[in-house]
């Protein structure tokens, strides 16, 4: 508009289309204006879908790593993992679970396994909270199909979790937050676990469990408190040592966010505190009966049937190759680690120099402060009491023994406390990534406000400018802001490429025999009494019972069994398996030996005392290792077995009545 005094031709251009004022180039600059427009449109509707896209994208992706993890089981049925009593106690609960829902018995108690005594089930690891929903898929195919599903879904369902909680709560970068998660998901601890530990990868409710104590909004604390208290109740049925690592965690972590930021830590402290402790009072009501039954049902016990001190692990795994990755090898990680099932460092150099730089780059924040604690100490915690660098023990105290004797540490395997680091360290790359794309991001933002200012001056100037000014600003993005994502998406694919996970390592097992899976044994085994395995209760081999009850939807009941029970009805003390009988001991020393003892009356009194006690109706033996010196003794004992359909029997009922 004009001004007083001021003539209406000179008025800002404002009021004068540029089509107008400049014609032919005006002609130009509308149409580039409108054009632009209508890409931006374009652009917006794919960045509205680009979200869910790399949502799906990244889900994929973690199903389609879980499945390449656990191919070797799927494609070779006969076979289990190198852990394969901990796969056969896992296939058992997933079937005990099935049938507590179809058969609406106690889910906290099971008399099929261990018979008389029966198992608290509560006091092992039951994995209730996946049992119970994969019933349908345990009674349609089956316990082995329902344990590998129950592994892919762990895995592939805590690298989703944790990117939906990063994606949503801490970094704007998806891709920071997909590579996060899918280390979170398939670090070598993880993949160590999945040989046979179902209960520790199972973590997908832990990030919704950090969503909501360390939810920065101060309203609603009932009600967050609620969730609190359902999601703790619901991780105690997936794996109650997770649950204690997270605590532990949380409180550490919670120490070091409050030193580093004590005003934050302040104002967030009433709404923090509160939610807590309604969840408390939640968790309370609703495990009230489970725990009580775990720690004083029928089948309860005290202690832990080994040494947690006994599984440090060396200061060198932390830069070695875990031998279930692409640059993995047997020799190394077995110095190292307690076992295949425990190598829950293995980080590698790389990815430890890599988060250490993070670590210093972004150490004002006092997030990454409070991670670079938990980092630090949980890795310094489970090196043990003493320290070890390559297979020797230097003469150097660990820090462990500081809190060795405090609950809950006291019951944690130090081994496993690196599996706490492991999510810490994906919150790093996580944050690197993000810091990353938005100062790029801002660089562009900048330049992209010259190109408009360029733009607005070039059509007053002409068409030429215009387009030259657009061109370099152009150029200007492309070549500062690719470059650094591109350089720093490498680094980081550098560091977690050798981590890349190989298929689970797995060895032929012996199968059900054909007597035992077509059913004929039924016509053997009357109502109340046992299918005894052999060997029946003890021994590297004595899970025959267990191994076949799962296999079978546990259709018959047979002492002994791979669990954790009291050491004898008057001795609380934890041990593995049922109470020792003698005519235990001497199968399992037959199995393990080869060598056939001498048989007398004694030993034959001694096996029809034990018979009774585990109501027997048959004995039965499948495939063993040294399968003929075990026959024979059993032969001596009971006398002569029949060869059925795969199995040898013997039919005890004319001698225990």
């Amino acid at each position: 508009m004009s001004g007083p005094g001021r003539p209406a031709e000179t008025a800002p251009d404002v009021a004068v289309p540029a089509a107008v004022s400049t014609p032919g180039v005006g002609r130009w600059t509308t149409l580039r204006h409108a054009a632009a427009g209508r890409f931006g449109g374009l652009r917006a509707w794919a960045a509205r879908r680009r979200g869910p896209l790399v949502d799906a994208a990244a889900v994929l992706l973690y199903l389609v790593t879980a499945v390449h993890v656990t191919s070797g089981l799927w494609l070779h049925r006969d076979r289990m993992t190198y852990a394969g009593n901990d796969m056969m106690l896992f296939e058992w609960m997933l079937a005990r679970a099935a049938r507590a829902v179809t058969h609406l018995e106690n889910p906290f108690y099971s008399t099929a396994l261990n018979a008389p005594d029966g198992i608290n089930l509560m006091a092992n690891t039951s994995v209730l909270g996946l049992g119970v929903p994969l019933t349908p898929v345990t009674l349609l195919s089956g316990s082995q199909t329902s344990y590998l599903l129950a592994v892919v879904l762990s895995l592939a369902g805590t690298a989703t979790a944790w990117y939906l909680f990063l994606s949503r709560r801490i970094v704007g970068s998806r891709l920071g937050a997909a590579v996060a998660g899918l280390f979170c998901g398939f670090a070598p601890g993880m993949i160590s676990q999945a040989t046979g530990h179902l209960h520790m990868i199972a973590q997908f409710l832990v990030p919704a469990i950090l969503a909501v104590v360390f939810d920065p909004r101060t309203d609603r604390v009932v009600r967050r408190g609620v969730l609190l208290g359902v999601l703790v109740s619901y991780q105690v049925f997936l794996g109650e040592e997770v649950l204690a690592f997270l605590v532990l965690a949380c409180g550490l972590f919670t120490v070091g966010y409050a030193a580093a930021a004590p005003r934050t830590a302040r104002r967030l402290a009433p709404a923090f505190l509160g939610r807590l402790g309604v969840g408390t009072l939640v968790g309370v009501v609703l495990l009230a009966y489970p725990l009580w039954f775990q720690f004083f049902g029928p089948g309860h016990y005290r202690g832990l049937p080994f040494d947690p001190k006994a599984y440090p692990l060396d200061l060198a795994s932390f830069t070695a190759a875990s031998r279930q990755t692409i640059t993995g090898h047997d020799s190394v990680p077995g110095i190292l680690s307690p076992n295949l099932t425990e190598e829950n460092s293995f980080f590698g150099l790389a990815l430890i120099v890599l988060c250490t730089v993070v670590a210093i780059w972004l150490w004002r924040r006092p997030l990454v402060r409070a991670l670079a604690l938990c980092v630090l100490v949980f890795s310094a915690l489970s090196l043990g009491e003493d320290l070890r660098l390559n297979g020797e023990i230097l003469d150097v105290p660990g820090p462990y023994r500081l809190v060795s004797g405090l609950p809950p540490i006291d019951l944690a395997v130090p081994a496993r406390f690196p599996l706490i680091c492991v999510p810490a360290l994906a919150i790093l790359l996580a944050l690197s990534f993000d810091e990353v794309f938005r100062r790029t991001a801002g660089a562009g933002t900048a330049v992209g406000a010259g190109v408009t200012a360029s733009s607005g001056a070039a059509t007053a100037a002409g068409a030429a400018t215009a387009a030259g000014a657009a061109t370099a600003a152009r150029s200007g993005v492309a070549g500062g802001r690719v470059p650094v994502r591109l350089l720093w998406t490498g680094a980081v694919a550098a560091a977690l490429l050798p981590l890349t996970p190989t298929p689970l390592q797995t060895r032929p097992v012996w199968p059900v025999p054909d007597f035992v899976a077509t059913g004929e044994w039924r016509s053997y085994v009357p109502p109340g009494r046992t299918l005894v395995a052999v060997p029946p209760t003890r021994g590297a081999e004595a899970t025959a019972g267990m191994f076949w009850s799962a296999r079978t939807g546990l259709a018959f009941t047979t002492p002994g069994g791979y669990f954790i029970g009291p050491t004898g009805p008057d001795d609380p003390q934890g041990r593995w398996g049922a109470p020792d009988r003698p005519t235990a001991v001497l199968l399992d020393r037959v199995a393990a030996t080869g060598e056939v003892p001498p048989i007398g009356d004694l030993e034959r009194r001694q096996a029809v005392e034990d018979l009774r006690h585990w109501r027997a109706a048959i004995v039965v033996q499948g495939g063993l290792h040294r399968g003929v010196p075990v026959r024979e003794t059993l032969d001596q004992l009971l006398g002569p077995g029949r060869d059925i359909s795969g199995a040898w029997v013997w039919d005890v009922r004319p001698l225990v009545g």
